[in-house]
């Protein structure tokens, strides 16, 4: 891969790494301010467009819905192209949707169709960012402990995001409702720039696999990895939907029940996402290159999600429902981290590209069908909602428990970083 051969010159120095890791996390910051900064702005965005619930949620829908579709082909390509030529397009391309779905808002009487318009091509330009920074941060620190800690970082990033975003979307829509779709490609601008000054890429590359040889190649690493690989697709896709579901939930029982709306509903909100963030950090930090940690960090934290979603529905108080949630974060702030070493470590370099994309595709699904479905389950019962998400995490607990488990010495895997077959 095209950054491979400039790792020796970075790796050698902590300030290029640093500079490399913060252009890296920038992508998912990014990425997760267009779609979480919303959710707090969705009821605003209810009343001014005179839209439903759930015809709002599409807002969110429509954006993953695109990129699980060509989040596949952007990893195919980043394999043969390089990640920073798939990335910083990428990322223009979003700035340019979230620019059309505020001028539609903006100037244009009936905006909905056009705005939906412009989140599809946000989506579109997310398929080729923020999936391509895990194979890319595998390319660029072969070290498995160093490799962990910038995955730690970069998920710390993502979840810093989700804190940030109901906070700034509150803020921003306070002063014109539509005013979050145009901070966007400003936002992208800026990680596109920073990617183009902090990661070089070298004269040469690797000549890529012919296509026919490529598919041959991932059929055989699906055929021997298949087992851990899924479960860790699946719970990757469900702790998202779960995360997703309860956000848009919280975010609607504190305007409907507790009358928080604005700034101040952004603050709450950003107290369970503040947990995610801390447990994210912590993480990446923790697990270094043991694939034993990895596991275990995975099932104990989809475990705590489950138990404090099931105990939410049991105390109506919103301070006690703060906790739960918090709690709930933690968990799953627990468990990325670990699913992202798991994979990112586990797959050589050539493939690495698409198979991290189709692990990238389950988390879209599971942003995806995350707010639909809370608006769909809040209509009829609040307590079938949090006992289906508290049931999903369990069932993540269950794959990583059952169908994870890394080769044992001394504590850590074996050399090439890879989950053998059981």
């Amino acid at each position: 891969m095209e950054w491979t051969m400039r790792l020796p010159r970075q790796a050698g120095r902590r300030m290029g790494r640093g500079w490399t890791a913060a252009a890296l996390a920038s992508i998912p910051l990014v990425m997760t301010l267009g779609n979480s900064m919303l959710i707090p702005v969705l009821p605003v965005m209810e009343r001014q467009l005179g839209i439903t619930p759930l015809q709002s949620s599409l807002l969110i829908t429509m954006y993953s819905v695109v990129a699980i579709l060509f989040i596949p082909i952007a990893g195919y390509v980043s394999d043969r192209i390089g990640r920073k030529n798939v990335i910083i397009p990428s990322l223009l391309l979003a700035a340019v949707g979230g620019g059309m779905a505020g001028w539609a808002a903006w100037r244009m009487h009936d905006p909905y169709g056009w705005i939906i318009a412009g989140r599809m091509l946000q989506g579109l330009g997310a398929a080729g960012a923020f999936p391509i920074v895990l194979p890319l941060v595998g390319d660029l620190f072969p070290d498995e402990e160093e490799a962990s800690r910038c995955l730690g970082t970069i998920e710390t990033a993502n979840t810093f995001g989700k804190v940030l975003s109901p906070i700034l979307g509150a803020m921003l829509a306070g002063i014109v409702w539509f005013l979050p779709f145009f901070s966007f490609p400003v936002f992208c601008l800026l990680s596109a720039a920073m990617m183009a000054w902090s990661i070089q890429a070298p004269a040469r590359r690797e000549r890529p696999l012919p296509f026919r040889d490529f598919v041959v190649a991932v059929k055989v690493i699906f055929r021997r990895e298949g087992r851990w690989l899924a479960a860790v697709f699946a719970i990757g896709g469900l702790l998202m939907l779960v995360l997703f579901a309860f956000l848009f939930f919280l975010s609607s029982r504190l305007e409907e029940v507790y009358h928080i709306d604005g700034v101040r509903k952004g603050w709450v909100l950003a107290i369970p996402l503040g947990a995610l963030c801390f447990a994210s950090f912590a993480a990446g930090r923790l697990i270094g290159g043991r694939k034993e940690r990895m596991k275990w960090g995975a099932v104990a934290g989809c475990i705590l999600s489950a138990a404090a979603l099931l105990l939410v529905s049991l105390y109506p108080s919103l301070f006690l429902w703060l906790a739960l949630f918090s709690a709930a974060g933690i968990g799953i702030g627990a468990a990325l981290p670990c699913l992202d070493a798991l994979i990112t470590e586990g797959i050589e370099k050539k493939e690495r590209g698409t198979v991290t994309s189709v692990y990238s595709s389950l988390r879209f699904i599971g942003v995806a069908v995350g707010p639909p479905l809370a608006a769909w389950l809040m209509k009829s019962s609040v307590a079938s909602l949090l006992f289906l998400l508290s049931a999903l995490a369990l069932v993540g607990g269950g794959l990583a428990f059952w169908l994870i488990h890394p080769e044992m010495d001394g504590g850590k895997g074996n050399e090439s970083g890879r989950i053998p077959r059981h």
